[in-house]
């Protein structure tokens, strides 16, 4: 038996004439309802507890006070309540009693009883009188159909109360619970209470119920039209504002003017420039009055962000210590010593004016020769920060001076970003790969790198997102290039260009030795004890498995000998290994590149040039034979027309002095010439080649052999003169790769010598002409 069902049994005149009251401030029991009550006062839990240990009967009487308080005097108190069993009772942790009551039957308090901590009163049981008639069936219906309608648009009441009201046939009943469950005032709910009559209880809560449907009905139509009426933008902005009500009322901030005062407070921080400055705050008094969902407010505060972090006035002090300088040079870079010397001076140019400008820089050379490396090397000697950007396919002028803000999406160029990202504003600035840079219908970066790499402009550069000057002129700009023909003329001219020979096979083994073994040794896991090269092998590795002006392909191959050696040592079949030149072989295979000097120049016909690469210098066979024939010349080799112009004037050159050079003037009128230059799959051109093509068929045509070793280049013209080319250079170093001894080149070439290691310079014979005629006298064998 349920306690629900024990109340049942209780009737009116087995509750007691004498009951405890427990005062109501915020809720009102009718007959029949369940209410759940939260008891905190020490003398009302006294009197929880002393009603469980008997009946669980005790009085609740509405207080005419609103608020918790422990006196609540017997004027307090409305003299009509009601009796409750309580059904179920527990106590928490803090003396506090949780009840779940149900009413009983309405009483009047007669009297109040004195002898208790606690109100107990005599009381007079109240019964309702009325009959059952059509007019109260009739407003039973009426309510039981408001009401209904009340439970449809009150999401917070069950649906289940529109059935039990249906349910129910005591018209007194059906008053209590429509009553209890709607939404009105404890005056209103005590009113009803103290009705006796029946119908004119059910008369007071049809009114109570036509007007709170009315409201329901009122609020739902407003709702309705509200929320047809309200796009995103304004349901946004009401939402907010309620947060903003909220916060005022705990006293925070709104995010908003938390932000404002934060970019204000960076704004002074900073101490921009005066431009810039008026920028952001003119920026920043248009991002106050903006609303925060508003898609301009995200481009403005973005903006200012870029502003406020650009490091306008915060510079990396430099060292000026000229010997510290030569040593961190020195220690990550073996020669260049044109390239150091550069530097230097540029240290010693700041230290005796600290307010000079920034040298433009153009590392030129070929792959692989420690371009990018110096740059960061620079940096360190200098103490600055080091930011690098690639080039290298870039086609939009807005990779440089950024988007203009009226762009979804837009950013300042790579120039500012990278600034930006060193938190310095005199980093050294490397633009790598300066020569492979494009231009399209998007716009030509060239173009917008004049201002960048232009002390006389670069003070005030502007980048269209930013859209306020910023200075670049203590920025150490250095670009990198493996040609200088491609970069145009404008802005090569605006940069001073330091050009990056090739390595000799001396400085190869010494940079190995240096640098490229022990950074394998590291990279693989080994230690020096593991793994040793012999000077041997680096020179056998350098001459027989490369052929570069750089020193890329030479740390591969000293890479693969590392793993090699890693792996058996991981494998436990050795502890260490010394790599000579007879087991190199062992672990990069069979040579690659075998030496033809020698046996390929010992036969009349062959003569031996020399080419300029983008890769640096190479040295170029040129083979000539003759046939029977028609006078007929053919050329092959995939030669350019400037080449082919080349032969077909040492030809000229040839026949117009056939007599002098002791070849009969009917040879060519029964004969077919033909020359080939190796290598055919590799187009060639250029017309350095034409001392080469013409020593060539002077061999064949006089059958005589050109020297052992020598090498030549130059262009010539149809009276026998021989100019000047270029790459001059390249083409030495790649002659002393090959092991030639003896140059013949232009006499307008000897200013270019200069530059040429002493060491090279050394084991070189160099002869330099003007004239074919002696040419021919130095290059063939007597």
């Amino acid at each position: 038996m349920t306690e629900q069902q024990s109340f049942m049994e209780v009737e009116t005149e087995n509750i007691p004439d004498i009951l405890p009251i427990l005062p109501l401030f915020d809720a009102a029991l009718f007959p029949k309802m369940v209410l759940p009550l939260i008891v905190m006062q020490g003398d009302s839990v006294r009197l929880v507890d002393e009603a469980m240990s008997k009946d669980r009967i005790i009085g609740l009487v509405v207080s005419k006070k609103s608020s918790q308080e422990n006196d609540h005097s017997r004027t307090d108190l409305y003299s009509i309540g009601t009796s409750a069993m309580i059904l179920r009772m527990a106590k928490s942790e803090d003396n506090k009693a949780q009840l779940l009551v149900q009413g009983l039957s309405r009483f009047r308090i007669k009297e109040f009883i004195d002898g208790k901590p606690y109100l107990q009163s005599r009381v007079e049981h109240i019964k309702d009188f009325g009959e059952k008639d059509k007019e109260t069936e009739a407003m039973m219906s009426n309510i039981v159909g408001l009401f209904s309608r009340i439970v449809e648009l009150s999401p917070g009441l069950p649906r289940e109360l529109g059935a039990m009201a249906i349910s129910i046939h005591d018209p007194g009943i059906l008053a209590n619970m429509v009553a209890s469950t709607i939404n009105s005032t404890i005056e209103e709910k005590q009113r009803i209470l103290e009705t006796d009559n029946v119908a004119e209880r059910l008369k007071e809560v049809t009114r109570m119920v036509n007007y709170q449907l009315e409201i329901l009905e009122l609020g739902n139509k407003i709702q309705t039209q509200v929320k047809g009426d309200m796009d995103k933008q304004q349901k946004e902005y009401y939402l907010r504002q309620q947060l903003k009500a909220i916060r005022d009322e705990l006293g925070e901030k709104d995010e908003n003017t938390v932000e404002i005062e934060e970019y204000r407070a960076k704004i002074a921080e900073k101490n921009l420039p005066p431009e810039a400055k008026k920028e952001a705050e003119r920026e920043l008094n248009r991002l106050a009055r903006m609303h925060p969902s508003s898609s301009e407010y995200t481009v403005a505060s973005t903006y200012l962000d870029w502003l406020t972090s650009i490091p306008w006035n915060q510079s990396t002090a430099d060292t000026l210590n000229i010997k510290k300088a030569v040593k961190i040079l020195d220690e990550d870079h073996f020669g260049l010593e044109k390239a150091k010397k550069r530097i230097i001076e540029y240290l010693a140019v700041r230290k005796l004016n600290p307010d000079s400008k920034g040298p433009i820089l153009c590392f030129a050379g070929p792959p692989g020769t420690g371009k990018t490396s110096l740059g960061r090397s620079v940096a360190r000697a200098l103490g600055r920060k080091f930011v690098r950007i690639s080039l290298g396919g870039v086609r939009d002028e807005a990779e440089i001076r950024g988007h203009r803000r009226t762009y979804v999406g837009a950013l300042p160029g790579r120039i500012i970003q990278e600034i930006r990202r060193a938190e310095s504003n005199n980093p050294v600035f490397m633009l790598d790969e300066i020569d492979k840079v494009g231009s399209d219908f998007r716009g030509d970066p060239s173009s917008a790198l004049l201002e960048v790499l232009d002390p006389e402009q670069n003070f005030s550069f502007s980048d269209h997102y930013l859209d306020v000057p910023f200075d670049l002129s203590k920025v150490m700009f250095i670009t990198t290039a493996n040609l200088l023909d491609p970069i145009p003329p404008a802005l090569r001219d605006r940069m001073e260009v330091l050009e990056l020979l090739g390595y000799t096979e001396d400085e190869k083994v010494k940079i190995a030795n240096r640098y490229l073994i022990p950074r394998q040794r590291k990279e693989n896991g080994l230690k020096a004890e593991h793994i040793s090269l012999t000077a041997g092998a680096v020179r056998g590795i350098i001459s027989g498995y490369t052929r570069e002006a750089g020193l890329r392909n030479l740390e591969r191959e000293i890479a693969t000998i590392c793993r090699g050696v890693a792996t058996k040592i991981a494998e436990g079949d050795i502890e260490s290994a010394v790599i000579k030149s007879v087991n190199v072989a062992k672990y990069l295979g069979q040579i690659r590149f075998v030496p033809e000097i020698v046996e390929r120049a010992a036969t009349p016909g062959i003569a031996i040039g020399l080419a300029w690469t983008q890769t640096g210098g190479e040295i170029l066979f040129i083979e000539a034979t003759a046939m029977k024939g028609k006078k007929g010349l053919t050329l092959t080799g995939q030669l350019g027309d400037v080449m082919k112009e080349s032969a077909t004037a040492a030809l000229s050159f040839i026949r117009s002095n056939a007599a002098s050079l002791g070849i009969s003037e009917e040879f060519f009128e029964t004969h077919d010439i033909h020359i080939h230059v190796p290598a055919g799959a590799i187009p060639k051109d250029g017309p350095s080649a034409g001392v080469t093509m013409l020593t060539a068929l002077s061999s064949l045509l006089m059958n005589k052999t050109v020297k052992e070793k020598l090498a030549m280049t130059g262009e010539i013209t149809l009276r026998g003169q021989v100019l000047p080319v270029g790459g001059i250079k390249e083409k030495v170093l790649a002659a002393h790769r090959a092991g030639i001894k003896t140059l013949i080149l232009p006499k307008r070439n000897k200013k270019d010598i200069e530059d040429i290691p002493k060491k090279v310079q050394k084991e070189i014979r160099f002869h330099f002409t003007d004239s074919m005629p002696e040419v021919l006298k130095i290059a063939l064998e007597k």
